[in-house]
């Protein structure tokens, strides 16, 4: 059995982790930490999860060397906890965005702060695992992939190195705006409407162009709805244009050893992926004009979050991949 610590795990992403690792065959659920709700349980602010272990400020002291972290706190904020994490010899999941871009002259642009450890940002792992298994094994530093690169990058990575003039419009359910209440993310706010945020500065977009390999334009839209994420992707294909069926199979041998991808023949909708770790990715292509249109929808808290970072951690830990995510 390996410890896991949730650190952060009152809010949604953290409290969905928690629970993953405490049903988990394999993992201990070591400290799982809050400072506001300190001394609170999980199931007393998150009782869909049922989890009973108390919530308590971090105590470094009470990890141990081999230990496994899952690190869920604000941007800025997490780095700091990452680094005292990995200097006592845990490892550890970021699941924020503090270790997701490599550059960190990046970081000042797009989240306002200089990184702290910009040694320990050059050894991350960028932790999509359809991608990056054998790094992701034996890394002490896992960045866990943004929910909206992830849904965009399974949609487009089977023909990376051939888009051009990348377009992604995508739709996040409300639970991605995490768990602090704004006046933009109130239910009257919300209801009833469709809303583009964000337009030209979501903090998002260097991670997938990041990965990408080519420069994205990006809006994101808020939908009425709890959680679920879908990203409508477009690109120019580069080369001979495929044929629709060629072009299925490119993306089913593609994710032929992935668990948790599923290559549909429909446009998916949020619904299919609600509440797993399941992505759904639809590729089509336009003859007439050569452009890619690929379709790619997950649970924004599941393998947008917290179960992309229990994917990680099997990984990490030398276990199936799939252990306690079915």
């Amino acid at each position: 059995m390996s410890t896991v610590h949730v650190v952060g795990a009152a809010g949604f992403s953290g409290a969905q982790l928690a629970a993953l690792v405490d049903a988990h065959p394999h993992f201990d659920l070591g400290q799982v930490t809050a400072r506001a709700d300190a001394g609170r349980r999980i199931v007393d602010v998150a009782p869909e999860y049922r989890v009973n272990a108390v919530l308590q400020e971090l105590d470094l002291d009470a990890v141990a060397e081999g230990d496994f972290a899952a690190v869920c706190y604000p941007h800025a904020e997490a780095a700091v906890a990452v680094g005292q994490l990995v200097d006592r010899g845990v490892r550890v999941v970021d699941v924020s965005a503090d270790h997701r871009l490599r550059d960190a002259a990046l970081y000042p642009q797009w989240y306002g702060f200089d990184h702290p450890r910009p040694a320990l940002l050059a050894e991350a792992v960028y932790g999509l695992p359809e991608i990056a298994r054998g790094d992701i094994a034996g890394a002490r530093v896992v960045a866990n992939p943004g929910c909206y690169p992830t849904a965009s990058l399974l949609a487009l990575l089977p023909m990376r190195g051939r888009l051009a003039d990348v377009v992604i419009d995508a739709k996040s359910g409300v639970s991605g705006a995490g768990k602090t209440p704004t006046p933009d993310v109130h239910y009257s706010s919300v209801a009833d409407s469709v809303r583009a945020y964000k337009v030209l500065q979501h903090r998002h977009t260097p991670e997938i162009a990041q990965e990408i390999g080519t420069d994205v334009l990006f809006t994101p839209h808020l939908v009425p709805v709890d959680r679920g994420l879908l990203a409508s992707c477009y690109a120019r294909i580069e080369g001979d244009v495929p044929h629709p069926d060629d072009l299925r199979q490119a993306y089913a041998d593609f994710y032929s050893d992935a668990p948790f991808v599923e290559v549909v023949e429909q446009p998916p909708g949020m619904r299919a992926v609600q509440h797993t770790n399941y992505a759904q990715v639809c590729p089509m292509v336009d003859q007439a004009t050569g452009r890619l249109i690929a379709f790619g929808v997950i649970d924004n808290l599941m393998k947008g979050a917290a179960g992309q970072a229990v994917q990680n951690l099997n990984l990490m830990a030398g276990r199936p991949e799939d252990e306690g995510l079915r």
